[in-house]
């Protein structure tokens, strides 16, 4: 390998998540912030975190909820 031509390589690296979760990996960067991590991510945990800007997740589940029907008639 050439020298002087790869990044520093930090095997202790601090991650930190918004969830207040934090652990330690290898990186290239000394420090790193996430918004989500396994401890938070609704996969790994099985709880369902709806984040909802102006009533979008509502529209949806109408919409959705109209679709079924009318297929339920034909």
């Amino acid at each position: 390998m050439k020298k002087e031509i790869h990044p520093q390589y930090y095997t202790d690296a601090k991650v930190s998540c918004l969830c207040g979760n934090k652990f330690s990996v290898g990186s290239t960067q000394k420090e790193i912030k996430v918004e989500i991590c396994s401890a938070c991510h609704p996969f790994f945990t099985g709880n369902e975190k709806v984040i909802d800007a102006a009533g979008r997740v509502e529209k949806f589940k109408a919409r959705r909820e109209a679709a079924k029907k009318t297929k339920t008639k034909k």
